[in-house]
């Protein structure tokens, strides 16, 4: 096993993935923990289709791709919650519009522009091999913005998260750290979906959150947990797909399962 890993390493490649891979992760499971408690754990499924759209129309145009899809992530993270908020379209409802709507814009460019099916399947289904050096620097620096962000307004986030209408009582500004909120979690959404891809990117979000719930009771302690086992997967996964050449998304994705599985099991016999 020792030998594999090494081995594993040796790769510039892995070595890209895992660094931006285990600061995703990171962010992905500080996130997660409030959209969960906020019954808003499908805003990653959401936003990772618009992320699909907008990388299918930033190829049709020759641009940038992560230059393109991460305003426009933002701004649909804006539009969710303006939705959710002042709209008959609620919650589960307003990302189930966007995820059919994204995705449908999406698929239409795909085929109406011919040259560029691998590099969609890619962001589709996620790949370690489209990890350069350019994609590390910028994910590397808007990874840190998002933790920075997360523990400079730690304690607000907190607020909002448990107590929405008890906080705007006492003078928080709840828009503003909604926003904030849904920000981070569109800059996470559109780094990890080159190597989880579209349609996996959401259980980084959900998965670990649901698993540290299970073992934690106080918030920090979920948090905390939540990215330790975050990041156990994310490497597991990397792992198991670099011995056995299987997909890396879909390795990442059945190791935070079979963590949840086994952590359910043992809060069950617990329980008895």
């Amino acid at each position: 096993m020792l030998s594999s890993f090494s081995e594993m390493l040796s790769y510039p490649f892995i070595i890209r993935a895992l660094t931006v891979g285990i600061l995703v992760c990171v962010c992905a499971a500080l996130l997660g923990t409030n959209l969960v408690l906020k019954r808003y754990s499908m805003i990653g499924d959401g936003l990772s289709h618009v992320g699909f759209a907008s990388l299918a129309i930033a190829y049709a145009l020759n641009a940038a791709p992560l230059a393109v899809s991460i305003p426009v992530c933002i701004a649909a993270a804006f539009l969710l919650l303006r939705l959710g908020e002042n709209s008959k379209i609620k919650g589960d409802a307003a990302i189930a519009v966007m995820c059919s709507g994204a995705l449908a814009v999406g698929v239409m460019v795909v085929s109406l522009t011919s040259g560029m099916n691998t590099d969609i399947s890619n962001y589709m289904f996620g790949s370690i091999l489209a990890m350069s050096k350019n994609d590390v620097i910028l994910g590397v620096i808007l990874s840190a913005a998002v933790m920075l962000m997360y523990i400079l307004f730690y304690n607000r986030i907190f607020a909002v998260t448990f107590d929405e209408s008890f906080s705007t009582a006492t003078g928080i500004k709840t828009g503003l750290y909604n926003a904030l909120i849904a920000t981070l979690t569109a800059v996470t959404i559109v780094l990890g979906m080159r190597m989880m891809g579209t349609l996996l990117i959401s259980s980084l979000v959900v998965f670990p959150s649901l698993s540290a719930m299970r073992i934690c009771k106080k918030f920090k302690s979920v948090v905390i947990f939540s990215v330790i086992i975050s990041v156990v997967c994310f490497v597991s996964g990397i792992y198991f797909s670099f011995v056995f050449s299987v997909p890396t998304g879909a390795s990442i994705v059945s190791a935070n399962i079979l963590v949840f599985a086994i952590v359910f099991v043992i809060q069950k016999i617990k329980d008895r």
